[in-house]
């Protein structure tokens, strides 16, 4: 099936290959390694960045691996017109949207500015897109539209029901897109659907690099690991989970990179734009607690990591997993990369580089 929608991208045109991708965001954790599969698959790459949350080394190290270069633009995504420059400069052939703000925790208490970054900035994005006549984007989603959900694992056809700011941003620009593609048939848009992405590049060369406290589990086990940090806040101990603790499906980004290459190809092919579904679910169909990933960080590090339990967290649900299968179907993925390989890449990503970017 992967062979089959490159060869129809292909077919469509090698214009496809010749034009180029812009990735906004992306020299954040996915996106960065979103732009080194782009590269290593000869595709042309614009990268548009603010770089609030991110380093400009994480795209230095992309064009060592991939002995290619970038496009690189220092610019806001709600700025229109840079980004009609951008256009302007360039032929885009698609976008892949992964600007944003991304803490749930952050989100329920500084709701404006998510509002304001997510869906603001991703319509600036869309109608810069329509006055260039650049209509096909891929636009990085989250599992947390689907709220609290009454079972699992979860399809797309599951009930859509925020339970935090920055989930309803999220559901806010899917529906402003299915929208778009309402008003217009040469729009070609599709959502990905995130559950937890974490673990690095196995090089060790690029991984997640948050600035300040880490709001997501993996980033902040690692630096404990490492010494950064003295313990491990465990949110919430009496969920109804087998021991207690939050489960959620984590998905290697270099898995979740692949998904997002094919994701391109799809709809760079001839697919009928009637038959691309509005959102596809990417993670690995498997939920593990907090403990269970902190036994896997054990045997990875072969250190135990300290850690307490505290309170839950506003917006957070006690459990969620995937149904990939329409991922499967639709684009030819499955996640390859089992809790093991996560924590060694991740592991290995901040042993090598224990103060992240700042380093150098």
């Amino acid at each position: 099936i992967k062979k089959q929608l490159a060869d129809e991208a292909m077919s469509a045109g090698r214009d496809c290959y010749e034009k180029k991708i812009l990735v906004t965001g992306g020299a954040g954790y996915i996106g960065s390694h979103l732009c080194l599969a782009l590269l290593q698959d000869n595709f042309n790459v614009v990268v548009l960045d603010n770089f609030d949350n991110s380093s400009p080394e994480s795209l230095r190290r992309v064009e060592l691996l991939s002995n290619k270069t970038l496009d690189i633009v220092k610019a806001d995504v709600r700025d229109a017109a840079a980004l009609d420059q951008v256009f302007q400069q360039h032929e885009i052939a698609a976008v892949l949207h992964l600007a944003g703000l991304k803490a749930v925790g952050e989100s329920v208490l500084k709701p404006a500015a998510y509002y304001d970054c997510n869906v603001y900035g991703s319509l600036v994005l869309a109608q810069a897109m329509q006055r260039a006549r650049c209509q096909t984007i891929i636009f990085s989603s989250t599992a947390t539209v689907y709220g609290n959900p009454d079972c699992v694992p979860l399809t797309e056809e599951a009930p859509l029901r925020t339970t935090n700011s920055y989930a309803a941003t999220k559901l806010a620009v899917e529906e402003m897109l299915v929208g778009f593609g309402r008003s217009d048939p040469n729009w070609r848009c599709l959502s990905l659907r995130y559950f937890n992405p974490v673990g690095a590049h196995p090089s060790g060369r690029i991984g997640e690099d948050p600035n300040g406290i880490p709001n997501n589990l993996f980033p902040f086990i690692a630096q404990v690991a490492v010494g950064r940090r003295k313990t491990l806040n465990v949110f919430g101990s009496d969920y109804e989970t087998h021991d207690g603790t939050g489960v959620r499906d984590y998905i290697h980004v270099v898995d979740l990179a692949e998904a997002h290459l094919l994701a391109l190809k799809y709809l760079l092919s001839e697919v009928d734009e009637n038959k691309i579904p509005r959102a596809v679910n990417l993670g690995t169909g498997i939920g593990y607690s907090v403990l269970d990933c902190l036994e896997a960080w054990r045997k990875a590090t072969g250190k135990n990591i300290p850690y307490q339990f505290v309170d839950r967290r506003p917006g957070d649900v006690p459990s969620y997993f995937a149904d990939a299968s329409l991922a499967a179907d639709i684009l030819g993925w499955t996640a390859r990369q089992g809790l093991a390989e996560m924590c060694a890449d991740h592991w290995r990503w901040q042993q090598e580089n224990p103060l992240g970017y700042n380093a150098n």
